[in-house]
């Protein structure tokens, strides 16, 4: 019997839930991608790596300008929280990611794994178990991942990362309509 590789049912798992958020599915035998060190991180959840956007499947940071209150009461910029946990997460380890889908704006989904310690890890798992992101959802506000709405969860009932602070949920932000975006 052939071996199917983890990225090949990965990309047939989520194919369903890629096309429901309007994404184009890619082929089960794309090539992984190694982040370069040069990578411009843009969001919590997006880059641009060698002239090419990538973002986090399933996963949703914190969006950059809004505001996350500390126990001292002290605003803090709750997407630039994010966007440094990525950054440390980018900068220790050597991350190599699948390419699943492209999103309607173009940018290509994939799902990272960050080697740490000889330990592979997922990057979305470990944002958002830390507390730093959370499970991204379709536009009726549910999750695409199950799993990573368990560690959202988790951190949450923890107090982990972002959820010590007071702020407004990225998705929250994101379900209404444009003009009510405002925090």
């Amino acid at each position: 019997m052939k071996r199917t590789s983890l990225a090949a049912l990965f990309a047939l798992a989520t194919a369903h839930a890629v096309s429901a958020q309007g994404a184009t599915p890619l082929s089960a035998t794309a090539t992984p991608v190694i982040v370069s060190k040069s990578a411009e991180l843009l969001t919590g959840d997006t880059w641009r790596d060698r002239g090419k956007l990538y973002r986090l499947y399933g996963v949703q940071s914190c969006l950059r300008g809004t505001t996350a209150l500390n126990a001292n009461g002290k605003e803090l910029d709750c997407g630039n929280i994010s966007l440094a946990r990525l950054a440390a997460l980018f900068s220790t380890a050597a991350v190599t990611c699948q390419p699943i889908a492209l999103a309607l704006d173009k940018a290509t989904f994939v799902v990272c794994g960050a080697k740490l310690d000889g330990n592979t890890i997922d990057v979305g798992t470990a944002l958002i178990a830390a507390g730093y992101a959370f499970a991204a959802t379709d536009a009726k506000g549910n999750a695409v991942s199950a799993t990573y709405l368990v560690a959202e969860l988790n951190a949450k009932m923890n107090a982990d990362g972002l959820w010590a602070t007071k702020f407004q949920h990225p998705i929250e932000l994101l379900l209404k309509p444009p003009s009510e975006r405002k925090q």
